[in-house]
């Protein structure tokens, strides 16, 4: 499909919902996977960065991380996933008593990382309070604004001592090249911060991929996806643990799967005998599989949850 054909399918589509954005970068393949989990179809063309849903009257648009807290907070497009970072960031831009337009609907758990004040490793400062009045070098400079006014005691951004710049990537290498004292970051897994000489001293903001939506927007259609989302999100948290037990021993069993409202009892033909059925965090199941083994359950078996409508 070609550009001006692709435009005006995307305003056909606008027409019964503005779009959704999906943001381009480091976490676009987990946000992928997130949607071909929630049977979101769609076909994106080559260096095209609008893609029409083939199953939903949606269609999604590619965008930087940074760039879509501000096109839903305006409700040009009404959901949106980027890091809430990235969101913190907009709303640290906002006007005094100026409302976001941008609303955190769920914490999507991918994406972990934190931004970081970062200063060279063998260097003289352990400390972010003594950066004041120097140069920090940042994509983040809202926050790190922010970050530092509340250092100096500073009534606003406009009267700091510290001298915040922008620089929009290789901010690493700022302190390298002698354009910074220290630098505000996003840090991972802290690799690259190495590599370039430099520590974290402190931290700004922790975060992780969100899905947000423009304040206000309600429709039938997101909340349909809203809803396929959290559900892929569960069952990826998730396991169901199934395992018999003797009825005598279930209500300990049963405390230590008691499920996401209870666990499931079924009766069994043996008497004084139950098969429980439960969901169990994944992170934990190892843990209470020992557990239900002391307890005298017997034929455990772990299932992989591909998708979920659990509250």
């Amino acid at each position: 499909m070609d550009l001006v054909n692709q435009k005006t399918s995307l305003r056909r589509a606008k027409e019964q919902v503005p779009p959704a954005t999906i943001l381009k970068g480091r976490l676009q393949q987990s946000t992928l996977d997130l949607l071909s989990g929630c049977d979101i179809q769609f076909r994106r063309e080559n260096r095209l960065d609008i893609a029409l849903v083939k199953n939903l009257p949606i269609a999604l648009i590619f965008l930087p991380a940074a760039d879509i807290p501000t096109f839903v907070g305006e409700g040009r497009v009404d959901l949106g996933i980027t890091g809430r970072d990235q969101v913190a960031e907009h709303d640290a831009n906002l006007a005094a008593g100026e409302k976001s337009g941008v609303e955190e609907i769920l914490d999507l758990g991918f994406g972990g990382c934190k931004l970081q004040v970062q200063v060279p490793e063998k260097g003289g400062i352990s400390e972010a309070k003594e950066l004041i009045g120097r140069n920090v070098v940042t994509s983040f400079t809202a926050l790190a604004s922010t970050f530092f006014a509340k250092l100096e005691g500073a009534e606003s951004s406009q009267s700091l001592n510290t001298k915040i710049k922008y620089v929009g990537g290789s901010v690493e290498a700022a302190c390298a090249l002698g354009v910074a004292d220290g630098i505000v970051d996003l840090v991972e897994s802290g690799e690259t911060m190495k590599a370039a000489g430099l520590k974290a001293i402190d931290t700004v903001v922790t975060s992780t991929a969100v899905l947000v939506k423009s304040r206000g927007s309600t429709n039938d259609v997101l909340n349909l996806i809203t809803s396929r989302i959290r559900g892929v999100i569960t069952a990826q948290k998730y396991v169901l643990c199934q395992y018999n037990i003797a009825r005598t021993e279930l209500s300990t069993a049963s405390k230590i799967t008691p499920g996401k409202r209870a666990p499931t009892i079924t009766a069994l033909e043996e008497e004084n005998w139950v098969a429980v059925s439960s969901m169990v965090e994944k992170k934990r199941i190892a843990t209470v599989m020992d557990e239900l083994s002391k307890v005298g359950a017997t034929d455990i078996l772990v299932l992989t949850i591909a998708n979920s409508r659990a509250d």
